[in-house]
C-alpha cells in the first residue's frame, strides 16, 4: 500500500482520503494545543498561506499521547487553533499516532522515514532526555508536532522533528513545487 490507499478521518467523523491529496506536496503533522512547540501553528498557517495556491497542504493530527498536551474535544482544538493562529489547513479528528490505536496512516508514514535523532542544540538535548524511554531504533514518534513531507507523487521524502528549524521544513517543501 502507497500514502494514497489510507484515510484519516475528520472531526466530522468521515473519511478523508489522501488520494483528495493527489498531485499535492501534503505536510502532516501531529499537534497539540498546550506543548512548547504550539506556536509553531504561526510558522505551519504562514507556510499554508504562502504556498497552497501552488499546490501545498497541510494536515494536522491532533494528538493527545505526549504527557496530555492536547486534551479539548476536536471543537475546542479547532477553536483554539482558529482564534489564536487564524490556521485554516484541515485539521484531523484527534487520533492516536503510536501503538495499538495508532492510525495506519502513521504506521505507514513511520516506516517510510524512521527516527534519525533530534539534532543539536538546546531543545534538542531537552527532547532526548523527555524521551529518554523510547528505544533508540524505534520509528515512533517522540513528540508532538513531528512532520512528515509527501511529495505530489505520494512519496514520504522527509520526516522533521519537533526541534527542526521550520524555515527548513518551509525549504524542502518549496523544493517539491
Amino acid at each position: 500500500m502507497g500514502f494514497y490507499d489510507y484515510s484519516v478521518r475528520n472531526p466530522q467523523g468521515e473519511d478523508v482520503s489522501m488520494k483528495d491529496f493527489e498531485g499535492r506536496v501534503v505536510l502532516i503533522v501531529n499537534t497539540a494545543t498546550g506543548c512548547g512547540f504550539t506556536p509553531q501553528y504561526k510558522e505551519l498557517e504562514e507556510m499554508y498561506e504562502k504556498y497552497h495556491d501552488r499546490g501545498f497542504e497541510i494536515l494536522d493530527v491532533p494528538c493527545n499521547q505526549f504527557r496530555n498536551q492536547a486534551p479539548g474535544t476536536d471543537e475546542e482544538i479547532h477553536e483554539f487553533c482558529t482564534l489564536k493562529y487564524s490556521t485554516r489547513f484541515p485539521q484531523m479528528k484527534k487520533s492516536d499516532v503510536n501503538g495499538e490505536n495508532e492510525l495506519p496512516l502513521y504506521t505507514y508514514l513511520k516506516s517510510q522515514k524512521g527516527f534519525e535523532g533530534f539534532g543539536k542544540g538546546v531543545k534538542a538535548m531537552m527532547m532526548k532526555a523527555v524521551t529518554a524511554g523510547v528505544p533508540k531504533d524505534s520509528s515512533d514518534i517522540r513528540w508532538n508536532f513531528t512532520k512528515f513531507l509527501v511529495d505530489r507523487k505520494g512519496n514520504v521524502v522527509a520526516r522533521f522533528e519537533p526541534t527542526a528549524d521550520m524555515s527548513e521544513v518551509e525549504k524542502a517543501a518549496a523544493a517539491l513545487l
